[in-house]
């Protein structure tokens, strides 16, 4: 059975003191919610992570990542963070390959394998975004452009790394417009990535491999997204900033 994940990624919102509040505000909404061994996430931005620790410590429910590290160990790169200056502050997941860092940072295929290198060798967890675009999908070259991202930074990697490997496939194109893949457009992605998984390493490896939706997931969508076989979660943007819709998302899982 594989392990479900409903992930908020607050991008660049939220202060520590209110990171502390909405973690707060979460753990009430979902106190009396059986989360059945699954998993809750958030990941604030850098300085924000203390204030949601701080809160998630009270019962331990809520996880807390980073958005981001970079890949060399330590060195001239203002403005960078490390993987060892995140294990430091107790964060052991980080997320790499977001489209923002891809599309506004330029983050290449060749350099998100670096990340996710430097990572693992770390011991952190990654939370691996991929998608397509608009006109990628258009043009129906959605499943190449997928293929292309997974094969170049990740499937160098052993049996034993996919162990610390969660996906979260992202349509770049229903990132925040509002717009949302159909449940069935989301499942038939996700049945594509995990065949590509199964093809290049082994089926039992890709049958535990959780596998997230990120794209305009909202209460209202949430339940029948995640109700598809190889929807495994969501890594949730927008509606993650609100205590009410992230807990409502949550109980669809």
């Amino acid at each position: 059975m594989r392990t479900q994940i409903v992930a908020g990624n607050w991008k660049m919102n939220i202060n520590r003191d209110e990171a502390m509040q909405l973690v707060n505000d979460i753990s009430a909404e979902i106190q009396n919610h059986d989360i059945n061994g699954n998993r809750v996430m958030v990941f604030p931005p850098f300085l924000s992570i203390q204030g949601a620790q701080d809160a998630s410590g009270r019962d331990g429910r809520v996880e807390v990542g980073a958005q981001n590290m970079h890949q060399a160990e330590s060195g001239a790169y203002t403005g960078e963070v490390s993987a060892k200056m995140l294990l430091n502050v107790h964060v052991t997941t980080v997320i790499l390959g977001h489209s923002e860092r891809r599309e506004y940072f330029h983050e290449t295929d060749e350099l998100l394998q670096q990340k996710v290198d430097a990572a693992l060798k770390n011991g952190l967890e990654v939370v691996f975004c991929f998608g397509e675009k608009l006109d990628e999908r258009h043009l129906g070259n959605h499943f190449t452009v997928v293929e292309k991202q997974l094969r170049k930074a990740l499937f160098h990697l052993s049996k034993e790394d996919w162990k610390n490997i969660i996906l979260a496939y992202e349509p770049v194109w229903a990132i925040g417009t509002g717009m949302t893949a159909t449940p069935e457009q989301a499942q038939e992605m996700h049945a594509f990535i995990r065949k590509t998984i199964s093809d290049n390493y082994s089926e039992a490896l890709a049958e535990g491999v959780s596998i997230l939706y990120g794209g305009s997931v909202k209460p209202n969508n949430a339940e029948e997204i995640f109700g598809k076989p190889d929807v495994d979660g969501g890594l949730i943007g927008g509606a993650s900033l609100n205590a009410q819709d992230f807990a409502a998302i949550i109980k669809a899982m």
